[in-house]
C-alpha cells in the first residue's frame, strides 16, 4: 500500500515534472521538425527527387512547398506526382507558400482555386500567402483592402477544408498612420477562417518581440518559420543555434501562439552550403529545444 507520504511525494514529483514539459507536445514527442523548400530554391528545380532524398536524410518530417503555377504545377511534377514522391520519403506538406498575387490585387481567384486544389491533393492544411506586392500595399486603406480580400479567400478556403494562412516579412510592421499594417491585417481577418504564419526572423529584424504578439493575439499564430539571424550582419541569416534569436523562450510559449507547425527556413549565408546548414539547424532544434 502506498502511504500518505510517499503519495504526496511521488504527486509532487510528477508536478514537478509537469512543469518542466514544453507546451507543444507535439514535437517534444515526435521531433517533427519541418523545413521551407525555399531554403533549397537552387537546388531543387534541378533535381526535385534527389532534393526531397536529400531534406528526409537530413531529418525533417514535414516541408511547406513554394514554387507551384497552374502551367509547371511542382517543378514539372503534378500534385498528384508531387505527393508520391513526398511519401515515398516519409515527408508531409501541412502548408504551402501560394502566390496569390493576382487574386489579392483584383479578386480574380483562378490562381487561389488551383492552390486549394493542389493542397487538397496534397494533404495540406493550409494555403498560405507568402507575399505582398508593394503595389497594392502603399497605406492603410490598401492594408484594409487586402483583409477584406484575405478573408473571402478563407471562406473559399474552409469550405474546401482547408486552412488560409498570411506569412510575414518585416514591411508589415511599418507605421500606417497610428497603426501598422500587420495590425490591420490581424484585426482585419476572422480567425475563424484566417490564420498567421509567424517569421519569427521577420519580426525580430523589425525590432518587434514574437511574445508580445502571442499575449496580444492568442492561438493565430498555428505556423512559424524558424530562421535565424547572423550576428554580426543581421540582413543574414545563420543556422539555428549560431544567431542572435534565443528560440528557446519562444518555443516555450507554443502553446499560447496556437503553433501546431513550424519550418525551418535559410535564405542566405549558408555553412558551408543549403543543405548543410538546414541539417545543422534541424539537428540543433531536436537536441537543444525539443
Amino acid at each position: 500500500m502506498i502511504s500518505r507520504r510517499s503519495f504526496i511525494l511521488n504527486s509532487s514529483m510528477a508536478a514537478a515534472a509537469a512543469l518542466l514539459v514544453p507546451s507543444f507536445v507535439f514535437a517534444a514527442d515526435k521531433k517533427v521538425v519541418g523545413l521551407q523548400l525555399y531554403s533549397l530554391r537552387d537546388e531543387l528545380p534541378k533535381d526535385v527527387k534527389g532534393t526531397i532524398a536529400k531534406v528526409a536524410k537530413a531529418g525533417f518530417k514535414e516541408v511547406e512547398t513554394y514554387g507551384f503555377s497552374i502551367k509547371d504545377q511542382f517543378w514539372g511534377l503534378t500534385p498528384k506526382e508531387f505527393k508520391a514522391l513526398l511519401d515515398a520519403n516519409g515527408l508531409k506538406a501541412p502548408s504551402g507558400h501560394y502566390g496569390l498575387g493576382t487574386y489579392l490585387a483584383d479578386g480574380n481567384t483562378t490562381e487561389l482555386k488551383a492552390a486549394i486544389a493542389a493542397a487538397k491533393v496534397l494533404g495540406s492544411e493550409y494555403v498560405t500567402i507568402p507575399w505582398l506586392d508593394e503595389s497594392i500595399r502603399k497605406n492603410a486603406d490598401d492594408y484594409k483592402k487586402i483583409a477584406v480580400r484575405i478573408n473571402e479567400a478563407g471562406k473559399l478556403a474552409k469550405a474546401a477544408g482547408i486552412r488560409l494562412a498570411y506569412h510575414n516579412h518585416n514591411f508589415e510592421f511599418e507605421k500606417q498612420g497610428n497603426t501598422t499594417g500587420y495590425e490591420i491585417l490581424l484585426k482585419g481577418t476572422d480567425k475563424k477562417f484566417v490564420d498567421f504564419e509567424l517569421d519569427l526572423y521577420w519580426v525580430v529584424r523589425s525590432g518587434n518581440d514574437p511574445i508580445k504578439l502571442f499575449k496580444e493575439n492568442p492561438g493565430r499564430f498555428t505556423m512559424w518559420h524558424v530562421k535565424d539571424m547572423d550576428k554580426a550582419n543581421p540582413a543574414l541569416n545563420a543556422e539555428v543555434g549560431t544567431g542572435s534569436i534565443n528560440f528557446k523562450p519562444i518555443f516555450a510559449q507554443a502553446k499560447l501562439s496556437g503553433m501546431k507547425h513550424f519550418f525551418v527556413e535559410h535564405e542566405t549565408n549558408y555553412k558551408p552550403n543549403p543543405i548543410g546548414s538546414v541539417t545543422a539547424s534541424c539537428v540543433f532544434i531536436k537536441k537543444e529545444i525539443l
